[in-house]
């Protein structure tokens, strides 16, 4: 799970546009549709720079319009955005002592991690802990191509990774593994006693009125919903390994419609669903203190260095820019590639969705690249106030 033809488009525009900032909305719509040009299925941009002003842009190619009109409020599979209201839930717990970021492994998963005495809450919720990540055990990789329909669970997702070799003695690095948030997922049902579906709703989605936004138990869709698609076998670019190459789901104009295929594998690293207004929503509350107190946002917030630009806190991430710092996270999972950032404040607010991700996860596609690349940089220009980047 990575961090990115007839046009026929539509364009749906919240509360109006001002005349001045008419040209910086009409470029994005411009890169969306140059990103569809290129060969993605769809595309989903939503951008709140805290003007009262929303802007929904949804482009799509004409072949996908004969499975659904994408629409701008669509219910999308956001992937490792899932991380971050894992660690929510996990800080919430914590703010009220019934965790705490320093406890160690061992004391929730008792023999159920190598080295768990070792490795604390805190490390799992910034990649810390040197634990292998399962996704990269060949026994996954029928889930994630939708032709091993099993429902995993935390434990099950926790053990696959826990039977390899930690990457490095805890602490020492950082390297991002989805079994830490496989070990969050089996912590949080630990103390709570409550499935990941239901924490998800009693404390996130319904406190915040996110009606579109939950924990899904299978690969049930509550809500009209993006389809997501990969290249068939027939249409899979050079590099794809061969495990990947060839999709579950009905076939379309040389993609399959992988909308079907079951997150459950994903578990709590990045099964969720959401919409791109659910997620403005959710971030809007977590930076402003609705959800978290402040001890534990300033604890989410303080990163380890990922690269000279950006840095992981709990669950969050936050990279330096031309046009200033965001904070978020993306997801990758087949056919849903999103990016979720904010400011700090949480009144900027962003969401992109591009409804393939094998191009990402393989990159085998520099022309998808490059223009995905510029829809991000003009979305990030765009939700913080300023200009958009020239060329």
């Amino acid at each position: 799970m990575v961090l990115v033809p007839m046009l026929a488009a539509s364009l749906v525009v919240t509360g109006g546009i001002p005349a001045t900032a008419a040209p910086q909305y009409d470029g994005l719509r411009r890169l969306a549709r140059e990103l569809v040009d290129d060969g993605v299925p769809g595309v989903i941009v939503r951008v709140d720079d805290g003007s009262g002003h929303p802007v929904e842009i949804a482009e799509q190619a004409r072949w996908a319009r004969r499975d659904h009109v994408l629409r701008a409020d669509d219910e999308f599979r956001v992937g490792s955005n899932t991380k971050t209201v894992m660690a929510t839930l996990v800080l919430q717990l914590a703010g009220e002592g019934r965790v705490a970021l320093s406890d160690p492994v061992s004391k929730w998963l008792p023999g159920m991690v190598p080295g768990g005495d070792a490795i604390t809450v805190q490390m799992l919720l910034n990649h810390t802990s040197g634990l292998y990540d399962y996704t990269e055990d060949p026994v996954m990789w029928p889930s994630a191509v939708g032709k091993d329909r099993r429902m995993w669970t935390s434990a099950e997702l926790l053990a696959v990774g826990a039977a390899h070799d930690p990457e490095f003695p805890p602490g020492t690095q950082w390297s991002y593994s989805n079994t830490n948030y496989a070990a969050i997922g089996a912590i949080l049902e630990r103390v709570t006693g409550t499935g990941l579906a239901d924490l998800v709703r009693d404390r996130i989605a319904r406190p915040l009125h996110l009606a579109h936004t939950y924990y899904p138990t299978d690969a049930t869709w509550r809500g009209p919903h993006a389809r997501g698609y990969e290249p068939d076998a027939a249409h899979m670019p050079p590099g794809v390994p061969a495990e990947f190459r060839d999709f579950a789901g009905p076939h379309r104009d040389g993609h399959v419609n992988v909308s079907d295929i079951s997150p459950s594998w994903g578990g709590a690293a990045g099964a969720m669903v959401s919409t791109a207004q659910d997620w403005s929503r959710f971030h809007n509350a977590l930076m402003s203190g609705k959800l978290l107190p402040a001890n534990q946002l300033s604890q989410m917030l303080t990163t380890v260095p990922v690269r000279s630009d950006a840095g992981y806190g709990l669950g969050i991430q936050t990279r330096t820019t031309e046009c200033g710092t965001l904070w978020g996270h993306d997801g990758g999972i087949p056919g849903y590639l999103s990016i979720g950032i904010t400011d700090r404040t949480g009144t900027h607010t962003a969401t992109i969705l591009i409804t393939t991700e094998s191009w990402a996860e393989f990159g085998t596609d520099p022309k998808i690249k490059a223009a995905s690349e510029a829809l991000q940089n003009a979305t990030i220009c765009t939700m913080l106030g300023k200009p958009l980047p020239t060329g």
